[in-house]
């Protein structure tokens, strides 16, 4: 996979790097926003984000990261560059997706909050004071709910009401619309998720394990004005895949014994208690054993259950050797009163 690089003021930046590390003149807020196609609609995102930036009593920055387009879009948003300083671009050499793109945005972002947002209008930058209001009540996530969306029903609005309630009953972090992309994020969390596939709308989930506190708030939700929607009811499927991962790189990637294990101590017991009584068939009974292929099933099962359990001891091996090399931690600390 190529590096996605690009000059900064303190040398160049690749999207391999870690989060760089905020300076004593880093912005109060990033706002990170991926960009494909969408030439159209960047004058009139660039004119609402001034309108409500410009109001704020914080420093910002704002982050577009052009995912490859093939239309006008980075000759767009250069311009912006030229106009005000504190729109930075970054560009790809071609389309890496959505997850990548914010990925390269939250690495090169300094703001202490970072909020995310699309940029086919349909979220509304009117939102973004909301949303920082709410995190100074102590979140350190604000999500964004499009109660009243305007996507059609049958290829959007269902298959996502369905994804959001099985998130939020698989990994008890919930929300009505994990979907959106407008979310406002503490800085800490984005430092410690790695973001892979298409998993940028399942961070609450992702970050999880780390303790975090989660608020939703309902947000301005417009139909697209301008080019197409870039998902459809295909990407279900890959919802589904991504949530497996997730679950269990959550669940069991620092204990993969319990599933590998597990699964290999139950086939194992299966295939041993099988072969077991149709060897006392043979005995006591008289049953020949070459002719039945059930015989072949238990010892196959056999085999299955110990490389399942060997999968789990390599797997442990695996998991401590990546802790302990890449020194990450395995817990996190809020707060600690010492005095």
């Amino acid at each position: 996979m190529d590096k996605i690089s690009f000059n900064s003021p303190n040398g160049t930046f690749s999207g391999k790097a870690d989060i760089k590390e905020r300076s004593s003149n880093s912005p109060d807020i990033s706002i990170v926003i991926p960009v494909y196609n969408e030439e159209e609609s960047l004058d009139y995102l660039y004119d609402n984000l001034m309108a409500v930036l410009e109001k704020l009593d914080k420093s910002y920055e704002v982050i577009l990261i052009d995912d490859g387009s093939r239309d006008k879009s980075y000759e767009k948003m250069k311009s912006f560059h030229a106009k005000n300083a504190n729109f930075k671009i970054i560009k790809f050499r071609r389309n890496f997706g959505q997850t990548p793109a914010m990925r390269a945005g939250f690495e090169y972002a300094q703001g202490g909050i970072i909020i995310t947002l699309d940029s086919d209008l349909q979220n509304d930058p009117e939102d973004i004071p909301k949303m920082l209001a709410k995190m100074q009540e102590g979140y350190d996530i604000v999500s964004g709910w499009r109660k009243n969306r305007k996507d059609k029903l049958f290829s959007r609005r269902m298959p996502s009401v369905i994804a959001n309630r099985l998130i939020s009953r698989l990994f008890g972090v919930r929300l009505h619309d994990y979907g959106c992309t407008l979310k406002a994020y503490q800085r800490e969390v984005l430092e410690n998720v790695e973001l892979y596939g298409e998993m940028h709308r399942y961070i609450p989930a992702v970050a999880s394990w780390m303790g975090i506190n989660v608020a939703e708030i309902e947000v301005n939700h417009h139909p697209r004005k301008f080019g197409k929607a870039k998902y459809g009811i295909s990407r279900t499927f890959r919802v589904i895949l991504d949530l497996m991962t997730i679950k269990f790189l959550l669940t069991y990637s620092k204990k993969p014994m319990q599933i590998f294990g597990l699964a290999g101590v139950i086939a194992t017991v299966i295939g041993v208690g099988v072969t077991i009584w149709l060897i006392i068939e043979r005995l006591f009974y008289d049953q020949p054993l070459s002719s039945r292929p059930l015989f072949i099933l238990a010892i196959s099962v056999i085999f299955v259950g110990v490389q399942l359990i060997t999968m789990g001891l390599l797997g442990e091996i695996i998991m401590r050797t990546y802790h302990e090399g890449t020194g990450k931690p395995t817990y996190f600390i809020r707060e600690i009163l010492d005095k």
